[in-house]
């Protein structure tokens, strides 16, 4: 199964794709999407549309995992991010791939088991659970990577837990 991840921003989406068997998990791509902060709002939105149908033609995931919005204390934000991420979901559910959300909490206790793991703990833990020669950068593609092996994780227990 391969699993896209995505880590929502608005100027900056995060992507991980990883193939995994239920075993072992392996990346096959990951990245960021950026957009203009000189861009028009709606601009960017188009980008980040553009950007993420790209991605989804050039590695033909089958299913999609999603972080959840984090609430933010600045909601001018927070209601940027919740713009880029609903322009994200409705990319993909145009592409037909079913799509799974998590929260940063789930994301880090599937990751490192502790759902208060720092940046770089989460980081340290995607690069041994993925064998990467050195830790995926920026911030954004790991924390897309870390959501889409939080799937792998998640569809794996689920597998099990139908047995």
């Amino acid at each position: 199964m391969l699993v896209l991840g995505l880590d929502p921003g608005l100027a900056i989406t995060g992507f991980g794709l990883v193939r995994g068997d239920g075993q072992h998990l392996q990346s096959a791509d990951y990245g960021v999407i950026r957009t203009d902060p000189g861009l028009c709002l709606s601009e960017r939105l188009v980008v980040l549309h553009d950007a993420l149908q790209n991605v989804i033609a050039q590695h033909a995931p089958d299913v999609a995992a999603v972080e959840e919005l984090f609430f933010s204390t600045n909601a001018r934000t927070a209601m940027l991010v919740g713009e880029a991420r609903g322009v994200l979901l409705l990319t993909l559910a145009q592409s037909g791939l079913p799509i799974y959300e998590y929260t940063p909490m789930q994301v880090k206790q599937a990751i490192t088991g502790y759902g208060g793991a720092d940046k770089n703990q989460i980081q340290q833990m995607v690069r041994l659970l993925l064998m990467l020669d050195a830790l995926p950068q920026p911030d954004d593609a790991a924390d897309a990577l870390a959501v889409s092996i939080c799937h792998h994780h998640s569809a794996g227990l689920a597998s099990l837990l139908e047995r």
